[in-house]
């Protein structure tokens, strides 16, 4: 699988927007639907999340102030529209409308993205709740120190450490693996 330390950070021309998104769509586009995949399982609403990070990119890089941060910016992007999708979804449970359908549909290439064998790791992950999800998926899955999960979250060292441990925790249990 290739992750997104693997992937080189393109040549990002300064003042051509188009240019620099679209290389670095090309680039990270499909290791942040696999992030966004994993935080709000709907392969369809993932894409979507993404869609809108780029497009929120494309608009801020005359903005942006270090071109090198743009991977930075992307991923708090899927984070935060991840966050937004869950928060949807919990209101419309908690208010269902009459014609509300189903809130998740896996689409027809879903089962491709995500190998058979880790099936169970996913829904073990799709039980933690959202801080653990985050904190585990940025730290083993984007391979990114504790410090920068820690960035990207907005939160104390601590609570990464924290929030792993009782993660991977969960994990094991529900596993089998655990106490």
């Amino acid at each position: 699988m290739v992750r997104n330390k693997d992937v080189p950070v393109p040549h990002l021309p300064v003042d051509d927007a188009d240019a620099a998104v679209a290389a670095l769509f090309a680039s990270h586009r499909l290791a942040m639907v696999r992030l966004a995949l994993l935080l709000v399982d709907d392969l369809e609403t993932g894409e979507d999340v993404v869609q809108d990070a780029f497009a929120a990119l494309h608009r801020r890089w005359p903005a942006l102030a270090d071109r090198e941060a743009a991977i930075g910016y992307l991923r708090s992007c899927v984070l935060n529209g991840s966050r937004s999708v869950l928060r949807r979804r919990r209101t419309v449970r908690r208010n269902p409308q009459p014609d509300a359908g189903a809130l998740t549909v896996e689409g027809a290439d879903g089962r491709f993205l995500v190998a058979e064998e880790h099936r169970e790791v996913i829904a073990a992950l799709q039980r933690l709740p959202r801080r653990q999800r985050e904190v585990i998926v940025l730290r083993y899955w984007s391979e990114l120190t504790e410090a920068q999960v820690a960035d990207a979250l907005g939160i104390s060292l601590g609570a990464v450490k924290s929030n792993a441990f009782h993660g991977r925790q969960a994990i094991a249990a529900a596993l089998g693996g655990g106490k």
